[in-house]
């Protein structure tokens, strides 16, 4: 068996065993070192995952990802921020009082303000789990904490002007 059969036979076999990606009959072929993966999965976090499993294959110089994203049936914007609205709800590592969503044909934006950059990341991977999401944009700002915590008037003030923000920056987005 040449090198190039090992490694594809290794690749389609962790995707074929890993829980998160067996279900979608996803195909690999490896040409010039580089795995070549197409299929359907149906999140973005799906997508992601098959290079996160792949990239610990010895041997593979590369990874083309070709993985296509689609839900069963269609699914409209405000559909989607919904969704992705549930999956920041369902994450104890984001504090939703903060962040916004808005999505244009399944490219989501987040927008607000988040106290450190592991809830970025948390709302960004919460985000890439929703059904008809194709990308994440963080448009995150991170928060200075510049206010007494223990004065009801400050936060009160930091709380209207960090709301006012959120919308501000959505209204300025330019969708089209």
């Amino acid at each position: 068996m040449s090198r190039k059969n090992d490694l594809e036979g290794l690749a389609q076999s962790l995707l074929d065993s890993d829980a998160g990606t067996r279900n979608y009959e996803l195909k690999v072929r490896v040409n010039g070192g580089v795995a070549q993966v197409t299929g359907i999965v149906d999140t973005l976090s799906e997508k992601e995952q098959v290079d996160q499993i792949l990239s610990g294959v010895g041997g593979l110089r590369g990874i083309e990802n070709s993985v296509a994203i689609s839900t069963d049936g269609s699914i409209i914007d405000e559909d989607v921020v919904g969704e992705v609205i549930e999956e920041l709800k369902a994450d104890p590592a984001v504090d939703l009082h903060g962040v916004g969503a808005k999505s244009v044909r399944g490219n989501v934006y987040l927008v607000g303000t988040v106290d450190g950059p592991e809830e970025e990341k948390a709302a960004i991977r919460a985000a890439s789990r929703a059904r008809g999401v194709k990308s994440v944009v963080s448009r995150l700002k991170i928060s200075r904490n510049d206010y007494d915590t223990g004065d009801l008037r400050q936060i009160f003030h930091h709380q209207v002007n960090n709301d006012r923000e959120v919308g501000e920056e959505v209204d300025r987005m330019d969708f089209y």
